[in-house]
């Protein structure tokens, strides 16, 4: 008799697990409130430094514009885990109060965003340093019009020295 054709009657199974893996006496169970994520990012935050894109075909941003701003971060000396990137086509709508809340924003940079967006209560045009409540702005054409144009590039990388204090 080999191990691989070993029967066992009933009664000897019945013994061997009378006591079950899972317990199926523990009640009703309880419902647990849903609880609010708030702003979903892509990032750790830890230098409290947020962008906002503005893209409605993917989740945070297509591949190409992901690694010209990974290219921006690093000339900043920078990395993904200083940031938290939101999209907010796909974030749902806030304002800037609960951007400050949630993320302890310190800078902010909007590409493809306009500060009606985040229901600011001043206007301002693209590349010119904002400052307000404690904070840094700037705006910004989208991500993958800066890459096509050279001049653009140049601005942006011209603001980005005096934000974060670059040589």
């Amino acid at each position: 008799m080999s191990l691989d054709n070993i029967q066992l009657p009933a009664i000897v199974l019945h013994d061997l697990f009378k006591n079950s893996l899972v317990d199926l006496n523990t009640g009703v169970a309880k419902p647990t409130a849903a609880k609010t994520t708030g702003i979903g990012f892509l990032g750790s935050n830890q230098k409290q430094i947020t962008i906002l894109v503005n893209d409605e075909d993917v989740l945070y941003l297509p591949d190409e514009d992901l690694n010209f701003l990974m290219g921006i971060l690093s000339a900043c000396k920078l990395s993904m885990a200083d940031v938290a990137l939101v999209n907010i086509s796909k974030a749902g709508s806030f304002t800037y109060t609960e951007i400050e809340q949630q993320l302890q924003a310190e800078t902010i940079l909007l590409f493809g965003v306009t500060p009606v967006q985040l229901q600011l209560p001043l206007q301002f045009p693209h590349y010119q340093i904002q400052k307000f409540n404690s904070q840094v702005y700037l705006a910004a054409p989208a991500l993958n019009i800066i890459t096509a144009d050279k001049a653009e590039k140049t601005m942006l990388w011209n603001c980005l020295k005096q934000i974060f204090s670059i040589g």
